[in-house]
This record gives structure tokens, C-alpha cells and sequence, in this order.
């Protein structure tokens, strides 16, 4: 009984213990319901670097991200701006610079995301708050970049003015015209690399003179005058003209101000604020909501871990040169695209098996390199400034395609080199036959020169087919010169063979005449002429030399491989005949007188 109830106090201690360990391995929620520096400013504070633990509360983030962002001169209420949109006070919110102490570095996160429901998506949409314009201390480059870093990240792209629109500020849009041109809309009726952000203009004034917001943004995009052809002037109603591309991608909205008394504005509660003031910042957070669309980046949705990632990419192309660029950030972006498509050159290319003749390589060379542009093509980002990572692109190709060029020449000389050596030691060995052929020797030249042509290959080929040419011509020409010479004294000793084969061995009358013939003419011909060399083109040689070459070579028979085994059978027949033949013959006369040990068995006449 004791037993059991210690069994059940310990699994209960140890249920106990399990839920503690994964209470505390699950994040709190409220320790993300707070403000997070996600990109703050270096010690020059000229360019940008990462802030991890902002980081930390994205990554969490497993649904399609949203990005809402404030930009604006310093000092024009963004973080209040931003805590009525998420309905936060000051004292939990951003922190609002009269207020505290600690101003808005850099770009801060609202780290619980709010969850809307978008084309039936689930989306978190993230608020961030930025750095204003124009503060004491900063470079002009500082705040192109945070302008740039938002301008990108964000689906909505909040430009909170106050009273009115300054040339500043449209100059400052120059680089949002950029990236529109670049990277909204590349291809019509394809997929964008992605699509910036909807400019919201956001003018905070009581009174527009009896125009609209928009009216009034509309004038301020007029182009100027320039009569005098001033340069500065052209620049800036360049800018203007670059606007219209933007001009389905935003919209403007105004705000009175919430009270007059502006440094109490955290202090006080929505019924004491401007009515009128109330109703239009809930008229902009139906706006806000009702633009916003998750972030898409290639056609894809990005969750947290994403968002990172592109945040990685687009703060090292800010970072990269001294002033941001368009160009700097196309090339960035279109760095991973250029080492997909060279991934799929190469792979293309493996396949290939060298080596291989140089029109083949240069038609999988064209095909491999199709794909790889038609992939780029799809994916790269920009329109413009592509062309520089379409130009990379191609160079890259270029250098591997010389290396595989070098690789295959590498690969073609030493197959033919092997080839080469191999017919070498062909004809090398077909001129020491023991029986000199020509129908032998030409079979042999023939499929030495056929291996050659079929297994030599590639840009080697052309080179070492003339040194083979050069190789075989000399090896002809020796064999046919060695030819005659071997076969006049295999002929001679053979014509020996025979009268000693026909006087002692078989005892043929005829075939010993008729060596003793052979070997006559052999050799009073000779004698007869100044040299051997006239025999060779008497046509009774010719008939020599056919007969020889039909018995040495044959394609059923090669007496030069079975001359020995041959010689050895025949030698064995021939003592097997004379030992044991002649026993069964022993009535026959000899034809040679016998010499009996016994003497005569007639009696003596003495």
C-alpha cells in the first residue's frame, strides 16, 4: 500500500516537473508585446547595422508578413501616429520624444504583430517606426538609407508631412521612383520580384484652403518652370515626370491636428482629444487596413524567418557603397539569382561527358546558357540596373565554359595520346612478325586507323590525326621495304627445309626436286642481276608472294600466332610415322640397302 502511494506521489512530481520545463521553454507573449530596435545606426551614424534582438520577435512569426512603416521629418509625431493606429498609449507604445528620454534610433518593431484576414490569408502585419529626417548629428546618406531600408520592406509606406509638401521631401522620394521603375511591374502579366510599398501621403494640417489633399499633392507634382534651362531645375521635374509610375501606387490622406496642446497629447484620452481628429485617424486605420497586402518577394508569400533573410539582403546592398543605389541594391538581390543560374549552367554541363568533338561543347554550351538566362529572366529582380547582373551572369558563364573548354582539350589529348601509343605498338609489333604478311600488316593498319578515328575525339583530334597519318606512312613504308627482304630468305631457308624434309624425312623424290628448284632459282636469280631487289618485280615473285600470303594469313587463319604449335604437330606426326608407321611395313622393301647383323643363312660353297 505504501508502495503505490509513493509510485503516485512520484509520477505526479514527475508530471509536475515536465510541465515546468516546457512552461518555461514556451516564450511568454507579453514578452513580446513591447517596442524592438530592428536596424539601428553605427557609431558614425552614417550607415546601418542589425539589431538581433528585434530580429528574435520576427523570426517567431510562421504566417505571411505585412510591413506598415511611418517616415517623416524629426519631430512629426510618427511614434504617436503610431500608437493611435495600434491603439496603444504612450507609456506602452513607441516612445514619443517629448516623453521620454530614449528617441527613436534607426527602425523599431511593434512586437506583437496584429493578425488580419486578407483575400482569406491570415497575415500579421507588422508596425515599424523610423528614424526622422533632417535631426542634428545625422548625414544626409544616413537618412537616404533608412528611407531606402523602409521604402522596401514595407507594404505600406506612411510619409507623415506636417502642415505641407517641401521640395525636400519630393526629392526624397526620387529613390521610391526608382525602385517602383525597377522592380514593380517588370514583365506585364508576370510575376514582380516584388512590389514596393503603396505611398500613403499623410498631410497633419486643420485647414487646406478649401482644396482637397490630394488637389494638394497633385500641385505640389507639378513640373516647375525652367525657362533658363537650369540643370537643378530638370532634375527635379525629372523627379516629378518619375512620379506618374507611382501614381496607381498611392494616395493621400489628411489628419488635423488631435489638440492643441501637442505635449500633453499621451496624457490625454480619445474623448478628450478633436473629435474631428478622431473620426479621420479611424478613417486611416480602415485606409491602412484596406491597402495592405502581405509582403511578397518572387511571387511568395515571406513568413518571419523570410523577413529576416530580406532584411539581411537589403541592409548589406544599402550598406554597400557610400551613397545607396538602386543599382547596388538590384545587384544584391540579384547575387543569389546569378549563383541559381550558374548552379543549373554547370549542372547542364557536367552531364556532358568529356571529351567531346567542339560542336557538340558549343551547342551544349549555347543550350545550358539558354537556360540559365531564361531562369534568370523569370526571377531577376529590377529592370534597369539587371542588365549589370545579366552581364555577370554571362562573364561567369563565360569563365566556366573556359575552363571546361580546357578541361575537354586536357581530356581529348590524353585519349588520343592512349590511342596513338596503342597503334604505336601495333605496327611496332606487326613489323617483327615471324612470318612477314602484307594482308596481315594491312588488317592491322586498317583497324589501328578505324579505333583511332572512332575513339579520338575532341579539339586533340585534328592534330594528333596528322601526327597518326605521319606515324602510319612510316610504318608502311618500312614494313613494305623489310617485306621483300624477310620473305626472299624465308623463302631460301624454306626451299632448305624442304630438300632435307623430302631427301631424309619422307623420301619423296618430288618434293625434293622441286625444292632443289625453288632454291636454284632463288639463288642463281640473285646472281644473275645486280641485286635481290630486281626479283621483286618478275611476276613470278608476284605469284610467290600471293601464294605466301594465302597460306600465312587468313581471317580463319593466323600461321604467324599457330606457326609453332603447327611446327611442333607436324614434328610429332612425322616421329610417331617413321618410329611406329614403319613396324607395319616391315614386308616392304626399303629403299635404302640394310645392313643385318646375323650375315647370310646359305650354306658356304667352301
Amino acid at each position: 500500500m505504501g508502495t503505490k502511494r509513493w509510485g503516485h506521489v512520484s509520477v505526479g512530481v514527475a508530471l509536475l516537473l515536465s510541465l515546468l520545463v516546457l512552461g518555461s521553454a514556451l516564450p511568454d507573449p507579453e514578452e513580446f508585446d513591447r517596442a524592438f530596435p530592428i536596424v539601428e545606426p553605427d557609431s558614425g551614424h552614417t550607415k546601418l547595422r542589425l539589431s538581433r534582438e528585434g530580429l528574435e520577435a520576427i523570426r517567431r512569426i510562421n504566417t505571411p508578413i505585412a510591413a506598415i512603416s511611418v517616415i517623416g521629418p524629426y519631430r512629426s509625431g510618427k511614434s504617436f501616429l503610431l500608437n493611435q493606429l495600434l491603439n496603444l498609449s504612450c507609456d506602452k507604445g513607441f516612445g514619443v520624444g517629448h516623453m521620454r528620454d530614449t528617441k527613436t534610433k534607426g527602425i523599431w518593431v511593434w512586437g506583437t504583430p496584429v493578425e488580419l484576414t486578407i483575400d482569406d490569408t491570415k497575415v500579421s502585419v507588422l508596425y515599424l517606426d523610423t528614424e526622422g529626417f533632417e535631426s542634428v548629428g545625422k548625414s544626409n546618406v544616413y537618412d537616404d538609407r533608412i528611407f531606402a531600408l523602409a521604402t522596401v520592406l514595407s507594404s505600406v509606406l506612411i510619409y507623415n508631412l506636417p502642415e505641407t509638401i517641401r521640395e525636400a521631401d519630393i526629392s526624397r522620394l526620387s529613390f521610391a521612383v526608382e525602385l517602383a521603375e525597377e522592380f514593380y511591374g517588370r514583365v506585364k502579366g508576370q510575376d514582380v520580384a516584388f512590389e514596393p510599398a503603396k505611398l500613403l501621403w499623410l498631410i497633419q494640417r486643420d485647414f487646406l484652403q478649401g482644396k482637397s489633399v490630394q488637389q494638394m499633392v497633385n500641385e505640389a507634382l507639378k513640373r516647375v518652370p525652367n525657362n533658363n534651362g537650369d540643370k537643378h531645375i530638370d532634375q527635379v521635374n525629372q523627379i516629378r515626370d518619375s512620379l506618374a509610375v507611382m501614381g496607381d501606387n498611392s494616395t493621400a490622406f489628411s489628419l488635423p491636428q488631435p489638440h492643441l496642446q501637442r505635449t500633453k497629447l499621451c496624457e490625454l484620452k480619445d474623448s478628450e482629444l478633436d473629435q474631428s481628429y478622431v473620426a479621420k485617424r479611424d478613417q486611416l486605420k480602415e485606409l491602412v487596413s484596406s491597402i495592405t497586402r502581405p509582403k511578397i518577394v518572387q511571387g511568395k508569400f515571406l513568413n518571419g524567418q523570410e523577413f529576416v533573410s530580406f532584411l539581411e539582403q537589403i541592409l548589406e546592398a544599402l550598406n554597400k557603397g557610400e551613397i545607396p543605389s538602386t543599382g547596388s541594391l538590384v545587384e544584391v538581390f540579384n547575387k543569389v539569382i546569378v549563383e541559381r543560374c550558374l548552379k543549373v549552367y554547370s549542372g547542364k554541363m557536367e552531364h556532358l561527358g568529356l571529351p567531346v568533338n567542339l560542336d557538340k561543347l558549343q551547342e551544349s554550351h549555347e543550350d545550358a546558357k539558354d537556360k540559365a538566362r531564361e531562369l534568370f529572366e523569370k526571377q531577376h529582380f529590377g529592370r534597369h540596373h539587371a542588365t549589370q547582373s545579366g552581364l555577370k551572369l554571362d562573364d561567369e558563364i563565360q569563365k566556366i565554359y573556359r575552363n571546361i573548354q580546357l578541361a575537354n582539350e586536357y581530356q581529348s589529348s590524353k585519349l588520343c595520346e592512349a590511342r596513338y601509343s596503342d597503334c604505336e605498338d601495333k605496327m611496332d609489333h606487326l613489323q617483327v612478325l615471324r612470318l612477314p604478311s602484307m594482308a596481315k600488316f594491312n588488317a592491322g593498319f586498317l583497324q589501328c586507323n578505324q579505333s583511332f578515328e572512332k575513339e579520338c575525339v575532341g579539339p586533340a583530334k585534328a592534330s594528333y590525326k596528322q601526327r597518326m597519318s605521319k606515324m602510319l606512312g612510316r610504318s608502311k613504308a618500312l614494313f613494305i621495304k623489310e617485306y621483300n627482304n624477310r620473305l626472299f630468305n624465308w623463302l631460301v631457308t624454306f626451299a632448305l627445309v624442304m630438300v632435307v624434309v623430302g631427301r631424309f624425312v619422307v623420301k619423296f623424290l618430288l618434293l625434293e626436286v622441286g625444292a632443289w628448284i625453288m632454291f636454284i632459282f632463288l639463288e642463281t636469280y640473285t646472281r644473275m642481276f645486280w641485286s635481290a631487289e630486281s626479283l621483286y618485280y618478275n611476276p613470278a615473285w608476284h605469284l610467290i608472294v600471293s601464294v605466301w600470303e594465302t597460306i600465312v594469313y587468313s581471317p580463319l587463319l593466323d600461321l604467324d600466332r599457330w606457326a609453332i604449335q603447327i611446327c611442333i604437330f607436324i614434328a610429332a606426326f612425322i616421329i610417331y610415322w617413321r618410329c611406329y608407321g614403319s613396324r607395319r611395313k616391315r614386308s616392304g622393301r626399303s629403299l635404302l640397302p640394310l645392313y643385318t647383323r646375323g650375315g647370310s643363312n646359305r650354306p658356304r660353297s667352301d
